[in-house]
């Protein structure tokens, strides 16, 4: 391929012209894996290693968003933190009312998602939140809203 459709490629599928300073990479890198690290930590003593391994995931594309791209609305202080807070609710509401779990793992996510439009708190992992509110074990479940 030559360079000319190479470039043209690249701009074809978004490929950015140019990446993150070194330093912005490094506080990136360092604040997601000690950010992840206190999470688990923590996570771990309150629900268990089980309960940890189902809850933390929507954190890391939270980290994600914080540290990589800190200027985007998604990770904004209100996004997240009603983000999360919001769909867990959601979550936790679908999976105890709806006995049906595939439908309640759907509504779980399309509530969490109309909640987070109209509270203004938009954040795309609080969709994962609610979601393993509802396809999580029983450790989790028994937390009911604690989650």
């Amino acid at each position: 391929m030559t360079d000319s459709r190479w470039q043209r490629f690249r701009h074809f599928i978004g490929f950015p012209a140019s990446g993150h300073h070194a330093g912005e990479q490094l506080v990136a890198t360092l604040g997601g894996a000690i950010g992840i690290l206190l999470i688990v930590v923590v996570t771990q003593a309150v629900v268990g290693l089980q309960g940890a391994l189902i809850i933390v995931p929507s954190m890391g594309a939270s980290a994600v968003l914080i540290f990589a791209a800190p200027h985007s609305p998604f990770a904004q202080p209100w996004a997240v933190l009603a983000g999360h807070v919001l769909s867990a609710l959601v979550g936790v509401a679908c999976w105890q009312l709806v006995p049906n779990p595939t439908l309640a793992a759907g509504l779980a996510v399309g509530l969490a998602i109309g909640v987070m439009h109209v509270t203004r708190c938009l954040h795309p992992p609080g969709g994962a939140t609610a979601l393993a509110a509802v396809i999580n074990n029983n450790t989790v479940h028994g937390l009911g809203y604690r989650y």
